[in-house]
């Protein structure tokens, strides 16, 4: 697959281009090349990160950051059993917890709510760091809705970090998370409190709470690209009528000319 001019590979993590080091020089160069496609790509086009991630794991498949690349590009794919074995590769080759929580949300995937639970309660857990940890029990919680557990999902994600005023990158996830288990429940006044406390800690607009909230206050956006466009096509229907009318006109001046 074509590599952009602008990719040098350097702009990769200091420790994958560690692991990079025990390839040839150039080989770790196109090997890097494409793990930055794959990073450029995975939110605004999977399908394109997942074409250089297997480019990569063809070049480098004993690599545990090309292994956790493509991993996440097939995750980002939906494509959850392959998504799973690189992840589960990546950890053979690494001994890291680190990718507990969303090897979990792949067993979810392929729809095995009661694996990722296992999972959720298992010893690996006690050794991720607190994001790891949060992001597991967003995965439980997940799992228990899949199941139609709804009360325990909001048992679930009640949680010290769930109470705390401070805002963690995960905070605006968390309180979504909590809002739209309460609102499936039926408790629509404690959805609408929680998705305003997510939308005072998303400050990147990583979730659509904002958009959630409005709609439960019952606030109507209009697009104004829509509203300009229905004007127009007013106008020239208006536009249209007067020159119906003005051949009207014409026409009744051109019948009294042959009358006379």
């Amino acid at each position: 697959m074509p590599i952009p001019e602008d990719v040098t590979g350097e702009e990769i993590d200091k420790d994958v281009r560690q692991e990079l080091q025990s390839l040839p020089k150039t080989l770790a160069e196109d090997v890097a090349k494409n793990l930055v496609m794959v990073a450029r790509l995975i939110d605004e086009d999977p399908e394109g990160a997942y074409g250089y991630s297997r480019v990569a794991l063809r070049l480098a498949s004993r690599v545990a950051a090309v292994r956790e690349a493509a991993g996440f590009a097939a995750y980002a794919t939906q494509k959850y059993s392959e998504a799973l074995a690189e992840f589960r590769a990546a950890r053979r080759m690494t001994g890291s917890v680190e990718l507990w929580p969303v090897m979990a949300d792949c067993e979810r995937g392929l729809g095995r709510p009661e694996k990722a639970l296992d999972m959720a309660g298992a010893p690996e857990v006690h050794k991720l760091d607190k994001a790891g940890q949060v992001e597991m029990r967003l995965v439980a919680a997940g799992a228990r809705r899949d199941m139609d557990q709804l009360d325990a999902a909001i048992v679930t994600l009640q949680s010290p970090e769930l109470a705390s005023n401070s805002v963690q990158p995960w905070t605006a996830r968390l309180r979504y998370a909590y809002a739209d288990a309460l609102l499936a429940a039926g408790r629509e006044g404690e959805a609408r409190e929680w998705f305003a406390k997510a939308v005072e800690a998303d400050r990147d607009g990583s979730t659509d709470a904002s958009d959630r909230l409005a709609e439960l206050e019952g606030v109507e956006f209009v697009d104004a690209l829509d509203e300009t466009d229905a004007e127009s096509a007013n106008d020239d229907q208006d536009d249209q009528g007067d020159d119906q009318g003005d051949q009207g006109d014409q026409e009744d001046d051109d019948k009294d000319d042959v009358e006379d």
